[in-house]
């Protein structure tokens, strides 16, 4: 389309069926449409495709979208379509014509947007192809794959840093929604977008509920979640295989529709689970990390951990598969120290020496998430360098507090040895000064000899490591990981140490139960009429299944319960419901209107 299209507020409306654009989108939308450079981070369903989907609409050409995922481009492809955007996917699942026809249409200027993975694109023959082909964008999707220190670093998203200096003139965009500090440096650094502007649109998603129980009988523990879901959709993460089969097999056994997925089992059985849940006709997956990542699916209500993750970016993102749709939606975490072991064991199948250090280093910090005392997301967004003023009020920590004692004293010790040891050293090397270690790295390096050494010795090993995860959590130590986890004081430390300010600690408590009360709800969360609602999401498979698409790509739960609390009489009301598009108003419209008037006739 040319640059005279409409406004991208009215495009984000006509087509896409939101009313006003969410945190930073404007702004990256504008710039990409005047030919800049981008980085975004933001949270899943932030909305970061709106980023590069509404400037292809708006630049001349055609965008190329970089995926990791055959599953993602295609859910991404079935909704654009279902806006009436000329999308499409380039990769192994098209048969010679489709390919073809894809390709033809290509060259031809009929798409606007084409998905493709990062080996296919960055081969010398499409990029010979591309040489005649007006290029509206890139977009480079789950960019953290481009960096080592990423959680799911894949080696062919490297080569992607030749496009910068193979098409100096195309605004390029990457995109990511688990990204720290290090991870943000490198994906900048491997993209050549030094000049690009970062839009940063952090990390919380308040309508999710985090929650970590100690590890018991955890197939009992997993039933006793599942009850009172069975109208929910969830997924459930294992580490290994095995196990993914037998907790599918137990919930199978307990009536409810569950199915395991996992790399080792034969493609056509894989995308026939994926398809099963998209379609609404399975409840659960119980799932390796193979699971997820290209799963567009926005009213997943919970996430279920059995396992623990190697690292807070996989446990951020996997938990992020909840509440796409912004609707209230839980993240359950069954933690066991034997699971520690095992994530270590798997870390230590690598080769790269370098690549394990780093791994350790993370699962370290997963240990600490898992066994913090203070509120879960404070940990979780101090992890990304992202600070919460006050306790978020919806995870298990702050709906059932444990009992809190003052560290102050402890801490201005614990900060005053970080400082004392030239800021040059990690936890465990900073608690053997602390409780007077004799080992001989401390006789060798002096530090027996330093005003910090022992004056820690009435503490246990075990409540100094609390305290100092305790410190970094909260931003007054920064533990680089670029540079062996050594531990450095922040600004926010000075206060503390001067003596100008408190600090509080959660006691240890033998156990960490899930949450007894209910926290608040969803601001979005309305009031409807729950009968209505379920005959809206009849009507919607349906029209699913006739179309051959999900029933989210028709329209998510929120346009549902949208319909459900206001009851649009006419197309003009329909219009003003969040997700209802000028196409779907068109194609959908007059199906959901009948249904709709029917309910009022009967009330």
């Amino acid at each position: 389309m040319s640059t005279t299209s409409p406004a991208p507020l009215d495009t984000l409306r006509t087509i896409f069926g939101y009313r006003e654009f969410r945190q930073h989108q404007e702004e990256i939308i504008a710039g990409l449409i005047r030919g800049e450079d981008a980085f975004v981070l933001m949270p899943t369903g932030g909305g970061k495709s709106l980023c590069y989907q509404i400037p292809a609409l708006h630049r001349t050409g055609v965008a190329i979208v970089v995926s990791p995922l055959i599953s993602l481009m295609k859910d991404q492809v079935d909704a654009l379509r279902e806006n009436g955007v000329r999308a499409a996917f380039y990769n192994s699942t098209l048969k010679a014509g489709e390919a073809r026809a894809v390709l033809g249409r290509l060259h031809s200027g009929e798409l606007d947007l084409l998905y493709i993975a990062p080996e296919r694109l960055m081969s010398s023959d499409f990029l010979e192809r591309l040489a005649g082909v007006p290029i509206a964008l890139f977009a480079i999707d789950e960019a953290h794959c481009v960096s080592q220190w990423g959680h799911d670093f894949r080696p062919e998203y490297r080569e992607l840093g030749r496009l910068r200096a193979l098409f100096p003139a195309i605004p390029l965009i990457a995109l990511t929604a688990t990204a720290e500090n290090q991870t943000r440096a490198d994906i900048v650094a491997r993209l050549n977008l030094k000049e690009a502007r970062a839009y940063v649109a952090g990390f919380d998603r308040p309508n999710i509920r985090y929650t970590v129980m100690d590890k018991q009988k955890p197939k009992e523990q997993l039933l006793a979640l599942l009850t009172g879901r069975r109208d929910e959709a969830g997924i459930v993460y294992c580490l290994s295989r095995k196990r993914v089969e037998e907790v599918a097999a137990q919930l199978t056994a307990a009536g409810i529709g569950a199915a395991a997925y996992h790399a080792g089992l034969p493609p056509e059985e894989r995308r026939q689970v994926q398809d099963d849940f998209l379609q609404d006709n399975l409840q659960v997956v119980v799932a390796t990390v193979a699971f997820g990542m290209g799963i567009d699916k926005p009213n997943v209500r919970f996430v279920i951990h059995y396992d623990l993750p190697k690292n807070i970016e996989s446990y951020y993102q996997e938990t992020g598969r909840a509440g796409r749709d912004s609707l209230p939606a839980e993240a359950v975490l069954l933690f066991g120290y034997g699971d520690i072991a095992v994530a270590r064991g798997l870390i230590e199948l690598g080769r790269n020496p370098e690549q394990k250090r780093i791994e350790i280093h993370k699962l370290n910090a997963m240990v600490a998430f898992a066994e913090a005392r203070s509120c879960r997301r404070q940990v979780l967004l101090g992890y990304f360098g992202e600070q919460l003023p006050e306790p978020c009020g919806n995870c298990d920590i702050c709906l059932d507090p444990p009992e809190l004692f003052d560290v102050t004293d402890e801490a201005r010790k614990a900060l005053s040895c970080v400082y004392r040891v030239g800021q040059r050293f990690g936890i465990n090397h900073v608690i053997d000064v602390l409780r007077g270690s004799q080992g001989e790295r401390i006789l060798g390096l002096g530090h027996h000899r330093l005003s910090t050494y022992g004056i820690g010795k009435e503490q246990p090993k075990e409540f100094w490591a609390s305290l100092l995860h305790h410190l970094v959590h909260h931003g007054y130590l920064f533990q680089d990981v670029a540079d062996y986890s050594v531990l450095k004081l922040t600004d926010a430390a000075r206060p503390l140490l001067k003596g100008e300010q408190q600090l509080t600690m959660a006691r240890p408590r033998a156990r960490v139960s899930t949450a007894k009360k209910k926290g608040p709800r969803n601001t979005a969360e309305l009031a409807y009429n729950e009968e209505l609602f379920a005959r809206l999401r009849s009507l919607r498979k349906e029209l699913a299944e006739a179309a051959g698409v999900p029933p989210f790509v028709v329209f998510g739960d929120k346009t549902l319960i949208e319909m459900a609390a206001y009851r649009p009489k006419d197309e003009a009301a329909l219009l003003a419901i969040h997700g209802v598009g000028a196409h779907k108003l068109e194609r959908y419209g007059p199906a959901f209107l009948k249904v709709l008037l029917e309910a009022e006739g009967e009330g």
